[in-house]
């Protein structure tokens, strides 16, 4: 299941993505338009610096704006950054130890699929795409 801090740091990132004009946006004025506190907001904007998704700086004109364009960044690495490992199955997880039940596990192909089928559908949408999705239509976040 994605979270809350996985849905909101797409729309905080959309949001960046919908208002950039190259200046630093405020993160009181995405928290507003998004209907987000402040204070979540203050919590995912890390996450997303440290990854390297988004430029910041402080004091007057400060704020946060995206590193790169709208449509080099997909969904998948977003929810990567804000959910970490996405693996359906800890023995699918990035640097997880070999199972040892693995070869003899009817149920590891199900788990795979499902993971790629997920990675696929969510690396192929990006920021871009959300931009031209008309509101309300099979992209609810």
């Amino acid at each position: 299941m994605i979270s809350t801090r996985g849905r909101y740091a797409i729309r905080i990132l959309l949001d960046l993505a919908e208002h950039r004009n190259g200046d630093y946006i405020p993160m009181k004025d995405m928290a507003q338009r998004q209907d987000i506190s402040l204070k979540y907001i203050g919590k995912i904007m890390p996450l997303l610096k440290a990854a390297g998704l988004v430029d910041s700086t402080h004091g007057i004109g400060g704020g946060y704006k995206l590193t790169r364009a709208p449509e080099q960044y997909t969904l998948w690495e977003i929810l990567q950054v804000a959910e970490g490992d996405m693996a359906p199955v800890s023995c699918l997880q990035r640097d997880a130890d070999a199972c040892a039940r693995a070869a003899e596990c009817r149920t590891l192909p199900v788990w795979e699929k499902y993971y790629d089928l997920t990675r696929d559908y969510f690396s192929s949408i990006t920021l871009a795409d959300l931009l031209d999705t008309p509101l309300a239509d099979n992209y609810v976040i």
